[in-house]
């Protein structure tokens, strides 16, 4: 019968190909994380998420025939400000949508033109300074 038991340099060589398989199975991963938030920050998305899923709460209410409570319509207008907010930083310079805006400017076979918010300026428009209609009743 063969004997089960190894000496300790054994051990350590399987604990050193698994520790290298674990190292470039987690190298792949990080390098499909980045290459996603090349074009979209994981902010960005988990923000748009949210925002998506209480879109979603009043459209519950709204399919029942019921009216959206204040609570949820404030949640939204909080979202779209904030919204607003996230993709300002976003196509400021060096911001991620700037960085990918820029490359897009290049490509000819555009449909759209991408160069128009290179140049972005600060500042609200008339109907961005409106009061919320929601809080007001609250």
């Amino acid at each position: 019968m063969a004997e089960l038991d190894h000496s300790a340099e054994v051990y350590l060589k399987r604990i050193d190909a698994n520790m290298k398989l674990v190292r470039e199975m987690l190298t792949t991963v990080v390098t499909y994380m980045r290459d996603a938030e090349s074009e979209v920050s994981e902010k960005m998305r988990r923000f748009i998420m949210y925002m998506h899923d209480v879109h979603d709460i009043a459209h519950l209410y709204e399919e029942r025939g019921l009216p959206v409570p204040r609570h949820v319509m404030a949640e939204l207008e909080r979202c779209d400000d904030r919204y607003r907010q996230l993709l300002e930083e976003a196509h400021l310079d060096g911001g991620v949508f700037e960085k990918v805006r820029r490359g897009m400017a290049e490509d000819p076979s555009n449909r759209w033109d991408h160069t128009r918010q290179l140049t972005k300026t600060k500042g609200r428009m008339e109907h961005e300074t409106r009061t919320s209609v929601y809080l007001r009743l609250a």
